[in-house]
């Protein structure tokens, strides 16, 4: 007989993978883009996503992603047996995320094997701010997990090395010029703004006690350092309960002479990954 504090309710991790899975920091080196997503300037890496998933949730638990992109985060749901809902505002990032869940939904039916659960992966094209609306269309439940890396507000618009090479390749260096993308906010204080009222909006379609995951990063802006994660984080904690962070590093990026000879520039190699947790916090 089991109690209930035997019972492991959030995952179905050993307690040697939870107890690693705790550590703050960790490195992770994205392996190399397929063709059809080096289009999108930020894709974050599946595996990494699907580390998260396996923590916070159980199979077959249902898992969002307001920003999704190219659909990273819903492979991540296919590869661990989760459902996943994600909503992307771009139609060309849309197209490319549905292809990928086709292809690997195709290969599902080929391979699976008894025992395995087949989930369900929905692309939504729209904007997050909506998610009312778009819940009530699709009579969506609420969803165990919430997983994203927002776009970095104006970090995408400003002129560099990267961005340079990007641009020679013809690939995007921002996300659109869409005046409802997040990436085109006018001001700093306006894309922190905008993206906390997506996440109010989200917070009543997450279950009681259910997570949200966002990671950012901290970036260098006309001489001035821009505390991008720590300021969405303090936010944040407005209407969630903040539980950590885990620090995402890269050891394998190249290093520009940002501000050689004359100032030290940081080449931004780490990202934060904010663990909240849905609580009524609200004041």
């Amino acid at each position: 007989m089991t109690t209930k504090d035997s019972v492991n309710r959030l995952n179905v991790l050993s307690a040697q993978d939870w107890l690693k899975f705790t550590k703050t920091w960790f490195v992770h080196n994205p392996s190399p883009r397929k063709k059809n997503e080096l289009l999108h300037p930020a894709k974050y890496p599946e595996n990494l996503i699907a580390e998260f998933i396996r923590f916070f949730t159980k199979p077959g638990a249902l898992v969002f992603d307001p920003f999704l992109g190219t659909g990273s985060t819903l492979i991540a749901c296919h590869q661990t047996e989760r459902n996943g809902v994600g909503i992307e505002l771009q139609k060309k990032y849309v197209q490319i995320a549905r292809e990928r869940i086709t292809a690997l939904e195709s290969q599902w039916k080929l391979t699976a094997e008894g025992g395995k659960q087949i989930c369900k992966q929905l692309v939504l094209q729209g904007n997050s701010i909506w998610i009312d609306k778009l819940w009530k269309e699709y009579s969506l439940p609420q969803v165990d997990l919430v997983i994203t890396s927002p776009p970095y507000g104006p970090m995408l618009n400003k002129k560099g090395l990267a961005s340079q090479k990007r641009e020679e390749e013809g690939l995007d260096v921002q996300y659109s010029t869409d005046p409802e993308d997040l990436g085109n906010a006018s001001s700093y204080d306006e894309f922190v703004q905008r993206l906390m009222d997506i996440f109010v909006q989200i917070k009543p379609h997450i279950k009681p006690d259910g997570y949200l995951v966002v990671i950012l990063q901290n970036y260098m802006e006309k001489g001035e350092y821009k505390t991008l994660a720590w300021d969405v984080g303090k936010e944040l904690a407005k209407h969630f309960q903040l539980r950590g962070e885990k620090i995402w590093c890269q050891d394998n990026k190249t290093l520009y002479p940002y501000g050689y000879k004359y100032s030290f520039v940081p080449n931004v190699h780490h990202h934060y990954c904010l663990i909240l947790k849905h609580k009524n916090v609200d004041k």
